[in-house]
């Protein structure tokens, strides 16, 4: 309490209560109105069931008031705990500076703020009679607008910003200040010191060479390890929203490393960010000149068969429209197997990225593509939207108000590297796949004059989601299972899109779930599923040895520029270095 000796506590008046009352009355009422606007429409509401939600505030409200006059908490300088079930009672870590708790001046304002934000959170899902995305819409707008105006974002109803202020005599608001100042220069917020990390040395660091060079990508053949590799190569396809090192962060943490030490021949395309020369580029070019390009490239190269083919969300997705093409063209046996990291083909239940997907925000992507590209900024700050409390507020307060170092994490370095994408790609990708969902109509798109079907697949895949996964919800990734003809096995993994997937064996974190066999269902899954912990890499490596095939020795064409590809440059390459 001696922390906060400066705030004067005093007993609420009767005026007090009303003015509060009004206060959050009208508040409610503008972020009502303006997440209605969000969704540019009317909202109906069930009588009843606002009604049930306004007596239901009304009486937690009242409530509230009276646990503080009764017990003179303000008077008394103690806090006044909400009872047991209350929406004031709820844990949250926005507040768990202990404060927010034993002092009833910041207690009174977490506990109100806490009530209001249930109560419009109840009020939007008492909208009825609207399409479920635009109620999904309202929902997420109204979620926004509240964790703006959370209390902890605040200076002055901070105590962790109040007690740092006071005792460092305002210097963490200049520090804070520089910060802003400096994120506002750059346009992104930024989220660790980029200064500790240099790709190419302490990330994307894995031993390689370029050993092909298009206007679209840079293939990377990595330095084999062990004496003996699979026969069958690996070729890693990661997203083009995106730099490909999350794939390849700090050593302990490289999936690509791992690969490499597994005994496998490793491939992986290295995208290039798009820039004004790219602005006729279709989905159809990743498919052809990408995806179809690397694969014959490496089985050329190798003299073999066939590839094993990973495809991590986006090109994922890209991934299995190459298997159908493949397919109708009769070349399915080039690929031996596909594996798929948080990966969608059917957008039906594709979670919040499809909130953003209608004319209003296609008609922005138009005027934010005016140089034929569409600057990686933009998605960066989409996928921090969605979640706002953690990606983007959080820093705002260790930023801007705390004025705190940034700490050194690799994640969060690869998480700010922005990649710039093809603006005809993007917008053709959002109308196609997230708003008219046509990949998983027969027919509906054609590559290259070839109509698609991914029915007809029956390639061996592994599917990977995220139980955590707020981008690639599991509900969605576990659509594709139904989609294809050939053996799947699904596994579902701990944690989200990005540590649910980057999880090596050494760290012990995490854990997932697995089915010997098929289920029918989703729900029939997680019930027959077995969980077991750590991580799911080992449970893909043996899955790949299991398609039976022999190992040879690492010589001629196995050594990166060993083979006809001579080295053009040492890995990571010039592409993943450009801005």
């Amino acid at each position: 309490m001696d922390r906060l000796e400066n705030i004067e506590p005093h007993m609420p008046s009767l005026e007090d209560m009303q003015q509060w009352t009004q206060v959050i009355g009208r508040a409610q009422q503008l972020m009502l109105e303006q997440a209605a606007g969000a969704t540019g429409r009317h909202l109906p509401f069930d009588p009843q069931t606002v009604a049930d939600v306004q007596s239901s505030f009304a009486k937690e409200g009242m409530a509230l008031w009276q646990r503080f006059l009764d017990t003179g908490g303000m008077l008394r300088n103690q806090p006044v705990p909400a009872p047991e079930g209350s929406p004031a009672a709820r844990k949250d870590r926005r507040f768990a500076d202990p404060a927010w708790t034993s002092h009833p001046f910041y207690d009174l304002i977490r506990q109100s703020y806490l009530l209001v934000s249930d109560y419009l959170m109840r009020l939007t899902d008492a909208v009825d009679g609207v399409d479920p995305k635009q109620k999904a819409r309202l929902r997420f707008a109204a979620s926004g607008i509240l964790d703006a105006l959370a209390p902890s974002n605040f200076p002055l109803t901070n105590p962790t910003v109040v007690e740092k202020t006071l005792q460092s005599g305002g210097e963490n608001l200049v520090k804070g200040l520089q910060h802003m100042l400096a994120d506002m220069e750059k346009g992104q917020l930024t989220h660790t010191d980029g200064t500790a990390f240099e790709v190419g040395r302490n990330i994307a660091a894995t031993p390689g060479k370029v050993i092909k060079e298009t206007p679209l990508y840079q293939l990377i053949h990595y330095e084999p390890t062990t004496d003996k590799v699979l026969e069958t190569p690996l070729i890693i396809f990661p997203p083009w929203i995106n730099r490909f090192y999350i794939l390849d962060l700090a050593p302990e943490k490289s999936f690509v490393k791992w690969a490499v030490e597994q005994g496998l021949s490793v491939f992986l395309v290295s995208w290039k960010s798009a820039d004004a020369s790219m602005k006729d580029l279709v989905w159809d070019d990743y498919i052809l000149q990408g995806q179809v390009d690397a694969i014959d490239t490496v089985r050329d190269l190798l003299g073999v068969k066939h590839v094993h083919a990973i495809g991590y969300c986006v090109a994922g997705t890209t991934l299995a429209a190459t298997l159908a093409l493949l397919t109708a063209r009769g070349e399915a046996d080039k690929v031996a197997s596909a594996t798929f990291f948080t990966a969608q083909v059917d957008f039906s239940k594709a979670g919040d990225l499809c909130l953003f997907i209608d004319d209003e925000q296609l008609k922005l992507v138009d005027q934010l593509s005016a140089g034929g590209y569409l600057d990686g900024r933009y998605m960066a700050a989409t996928f921090n939207l969605l979640r706002g409390r953690d990606l983007i507020w959080n820093y705002v307060v260790n930023n801007y108000l705390l004025g705190q170092d940034y700490p050194p994490f690799d994640l969060l370095y690869w998480n700010g590297d922005t990649t710039n994408l093809p603006a005809r790609w993007h917008k053709e990708y959002l109308t196609r796949l997230y708003r008219d969902n046509l990949l998983i109509q027969p027919g509906a798109i054609s590559i290259d004059g070839t109509p698609i079907d991914l029915s007809r697949i029956e390639t061996p895949a592994y599917v990977q989601a995220g139980r955590e996964d707020h981008i690639a919800p599991v509900e969605s990734v576990w659509k594709i299972v139904g989609h294809l003809s050939g053996p799947v096995r699904f596994l579902l993994a701990g944690s989200g899109h990005i540590a649910g997937v980057i999880n090596p064996p050494a760290a012990g974190k995490y854990q997932y779930w697995s089915c010997d066999t098929p289920q029918p269902t989703l729900d029939d899954f997680i019930a027959a599923a077995t969980e077991t912990k750590g991580s799911w890499w080992p449970d893909w490596i043996e899955w790949i040895r299991g398609h039976g095939e022999k190992n040879v020795t690492v010589r001629g064409a196995r050594k990166p520029g060993g083979g006809k590809l001579k080295a053009i440059e040492n890995a990571p390459g010039a592409y993943v270095k450009s801005r």
